[in-house]
């Protein structure tokens, strides 16, 4: 029961970081230039249109039997045709970028909605309890989920972003390093902390206490 309760706590935060995090870059890429998101009809807050069956399910379902301290996912990636964007260089970057701006300014949405809650709930009742874990849930999450989108490693957001910055030729040479993204976000994610070296739980270290002084104004 317990497990079950706790479990109540994360799947609310979840699925408003991981869809919300989706719609930033398709409604970003939309005003940009591309419709495609749009067009598919992946601009709104149905969960089903943004259902992945691994991320969704399986990977928050698996951390939670494992009694994982946190729950981690993600949504069906919007589609975004970097070509149609007004300025693709420039514009991918911001596409990028939106995802995790997205997931900061939740953190600070679940904070003010927290604040609201406590004025007007009363204290020491199970709804209340319930109700400020998904809110700590939800800012913990929302940071999480920001700082790791936001990795150097294509097509992460982070490794979009880096694209965008640098000179055409060596924007291009990093290009081609997306074919292995996946095989090296695997080997930074389990591989290397198996040899001791956690560059991952460095860099989301690294910058969230940034972020999170900045979600603490709102406190």
């Amino acid at each position: 029961m317990t497990s079950i309760y706790t479990l109540t706590t994360w799947i609310i935060p979840l699925l408003l970081c991981i869809i919300l995090h989706e719609i930033a870059h398709g409604y970003v890429a939309l005003k940009l230039g591309d419709k495609t998101a749009w067009l598919m009809g992946r601009l709104n807050l149905n969960p089903v249109k943004h259902f992945d069956l691994i991320g969704c399910l399986i990977v928050p379902l698996f951390l939670w039997l494992i009694k994982s301290p946190m729950l981690f996912g993600w949504a069906k990636p919007v589609p975004v045709d970097f070509s149609r964007l007004n300025n693709p260089k420039r514009d991918t970057g911001l596409v990028a970028a939106a995802g995790p701006m997205a997931n900061l300014l939740l953190a600070v949405a679940f904070v003010l909605v927290g604040r609201l809650g406590l004025w007007l709930l009363p204290m020491n009742s199970t709804f209340t309890e319930w109700f400020i874990l998904n809110i700590r849930n939800g800012v913990t999450f929302s940071l999480v989920l920001c700082c790791f989108n936001l990795l150097p490693i294509l097509p992460m957001d982070g490794g979009r972003i880096v694209w965008s910055l640098l000179p055409k030729k060596y924007a291009n040479l990093y290009a081609e390093s997306e074919k292995y993204g996946l095989f090296i976000l695997i080997g930074v994610l389990f591989l290397l902390p198996m040899m001791g070296l956690d560059l991952v739980g460095w860099f989301i270290g690294t910058l969230y206490p940034i972020f999170a002084g900045f979600v603490n104004i709102f406190i």
